[in-house]
């Protein structure tokens, strides 16, 4: 049977582009996510909807459908005096304030005189990765899970008062 929409998916991953493992849960605590939510890359869930509880298999995610095609426009030429404080090198990941307040992640492509080079793609964009997945479980969701959208395993533990950890004794 198919995974359906709104089912809570709990599966385990290694991602490899070529030879290289850019990712991996195994031995770790599992993906938990809502199937048809686009919480994960669109080709890996096209991939595994016909697998069952139990079944391992690999799947081929082309870039279209993993982190988009590799945009060579999405650079941008920075003072350097804005990286003040950090010791960069080429290659380097930095996390930045998007305009709408969202996190931002770029990589440092080059480094001038007075200037640093900074790439906005994905660092997966434009690769075809290769998914090794094995599916834990696939339940179906409860009435609020489908409604927020967040299944329960991905809940943050709530401070309950009482305890004193908020400060409202």
């Amino acid at each position: 049977m198919a995974i359906e929409n709104n089912q809570v998916v709990s599966l385990e991953y290694e991602v490899r582009d070529g030879d290289k493992v850019v990712d991996s849960n195994v031995g770790g605590a599992p993906l938990v996510f809502m199937f048809g939510k686009g919480q994960i890359i669109p080709g890996l869930e096209e991939g595994i909807k016909d697998m069952k509880i139990g079944e391992k298999a690999d799947v081929l995610v082309k870039a279209a459908d993993a982190y988009g095609e590799y945009n060579p426009e999405a650079t941008q030429e920075v003072p350097k005096e804005q990286f003040a404080g950090i010791d960069l090198q080429e290659g380097m990941t930095l996390y930045g304030q998007g305009e709408d307040g969202s996190t931002v992640q770029v990589t440092v492509k080059e480094i001038k005189d007075d200037s640093v080079v900074i790439d906005f793609n994905h660092p997966l964009a434009g690769k075809d990765l290769m998914f090794t997945v094995t599916i834990n479980n696939v339940r179906d969701a409860s009435a609020e899970e489908a409604m927020t959208g967040v299944p329960e395993e991905n809940k943050q533990e709530e401070e309950h008062c009482g305890s004193g950890s908020c400060g409202c004794h």
